[in-house]
C-alpha cells in the first residue's frame, strides 16, 4: 500500500485546490493511504475528505511570531518525533514555499516538488529530490494536478478535477440550535482585502430579487466587520437571515445543501465547488483564470468579473436565475 504525505499548508483554497490529486493518485494506485500536513487553522478541509488518514497539522503563522519561544522549539520537537515513526514513499509538496518545503523536510521519505523556475518561491525547489516544471499559465488545481502524476510516475490527467466532498452533507450534522429553512441561498460576502468586496448594496439588491423565488439568504460571517456587513443586508433584505458564528464543518454542511451559493474572491467559494453546489464567484480585484473556482464534472460553477471589474446585480441574478430553474 503505497503510503502518501500530501503537503498543502495554506491558505484555504489552496488547500481545497490540492484535493483532486486524492482521486488522481487512487484511480492509479487503489490502495494507497493518505496524510496531510496542513497549517493548524485549516485541518478541517483535509479532515472533510473521507480518503485522508492522518491530519498532521503545522502551526508556521504562529511560530514565526514566536520563533525564540521554548513553546515553539517544543512542538516542532513534537512534530519531528512524530513523523519519524512513518516512512512515506512519496511526499508531495504543491505549495512550493520555503515554509512548505522546510516542513516537509521533516519527514521521512523520497520528496517531490516543483522545480526552481516553476515554484511559487524559487528557493523551495532547493529542499526536494526530486523536480518537475510545472508551467504557471494554468489553473492552481491543473498545477497540483500535474505535480502528482509526474511524481508518480502517471500521465497527466485531463479530465474535470474530483474534489472528494460530494458525500459531506451527508456525514456532517447540524447543531441542534440551528434549523435551516427549506430552500435557500448562502452569500459569502467576507473576503481577505476590501478590494475584493462587492458593495452592500449589491448584496441587498440581489436578496430582494431572490426573494421572489421564495428563497431566504444566510449570511456567514467571521469576524466583527463581516458581522456587521451581514447586519447591514439583513437590516435591508426581509429574507435575510444573519448565521451564529460556526466552525468551517458546519458551514460546509450548510453551503452542501444550499440551492446556489454566491460569494466573492474567498476560500469559502472554492469550498462550495468542491462540495459539488451551484457557485457564483463574484472577482472585483483579481484574476479568475488562474485561481478561480473550478468545477468538477458533477457541478456548475462560474466565475465573473475580474480585476478592477465589479459586476452588477443584473449580471449575477441572470446567472442565478439559470442556476435555480436549471430543473
Amino acid at each position: 500500500m503505497p503510503q502518501i504525505l500530501l503537503v498543502k499548508t495554506s491558505s484555504m483554497g489552496d488547500v481545497i485546490h490540492n484535493l483532486p490529486v486524492i482521486a488522481d493518485i487512487r484511480a492509479h494506485y487503489p490502495t494507497a493511504s493518505f496524510d496531510w500536513m496542513v497549517e493548524e487553522s485549516f485541518a478541517e478541509i483535509p479532515h472533510l475528505h473521507s480518503q485522508v488518514r492522518e491530519i498532521i497539522p503545522v502551526a508556521v503563522r504562529r511560530w514565526r511570531k514566536s520563533l525564540f519561544s521554548p513553546n515553539t522549539w517544543g512542538e516542532i520537537r513534537q512534530l519531528n518525533r512524530h513523523l519519524k515513526n512513518t516512512r512515506y514513499d512519496a511526499i508531495i509538496d504543491t505549495q512550493g514555499l520555503l515554509k512548505s518545503a522546510a516542513v516537509a523536510t521533516l519527514a521521512h521519505g523520497e520528496s517531490f516538488g516543483m522545480n526552481f523556475h516553476s515554484a511559487r518561491e524559487p528557493i523551495a525547489s532547493l529542499f526536494y529530490q526530486h523536480t518537475f516544471d510545472i508551467p504557471r499559465n494554468q489553473h492552481a488545481v491543473n498545477r497540483n494536478r500535474a505535480l502528482a502524476a509526474l511524481s508518480l510516475n502517471y500521465q497527466i490527467p485531463e479530465s474535470a478535477p474530483d474534489y472528494g466532498l460530494n458525500l459531506v452533507a451527508q456525514r456532517i450534522k447540524l447543531a441542534d440550535a440551528f434549523t435551516l429553512p427549506g430552500r435557500y441561498v448562502v452569500f459569502l460576502h467576507g473576503t481577505s482585502r476590501d478590494s475584493k468586496l462587492w458593495p452592500i448594496a449589491h448584496w441587498i439588491t440581489l436578496a430582494e430579487q431572490l426573494e421572489k423565488y421564495d428563497l431566504k439568504i444566510l449570511l456567514p460571517w467571521s469576524n466583527p466587520a463581516e458581522e456587521g456587513r451581514a447586519r447591514a443586508i439583513a437590516d435591508n433584505a426581509s429574507n435575510a437571515i444573519i448565521l451564529p458564528k460556526l466552525r468551517l464543518t458546519p458551514l460546509a454542511a450548510i453551503l452542501a445543501n444550499a440551492e446556489l451559493n454566491i460569494g466573492v474572491d474567498t476560500g469559502l467559494m472554492h469550498l462550495s465547488t468542491a462540495l459539488d453546489k451551484p457557485s457564483i464567484a463574484i472577482y472585483t480585484d483579481t484574476d479568475p483564470v488562474y485561481t478561480g473556482v473550478l468545477p468538477s464534472v458533477k457541478n456548475l460553477a462560474v466565475n465573473i468579473g475580474g480585476k478592477a471589474q465589479i459586476p452588477d446585480t443584473r449580471s449575477v441574478l441572470a446567472l442565478a436565475r439559470t442556476f435555480i430553474n436549471k430543473d
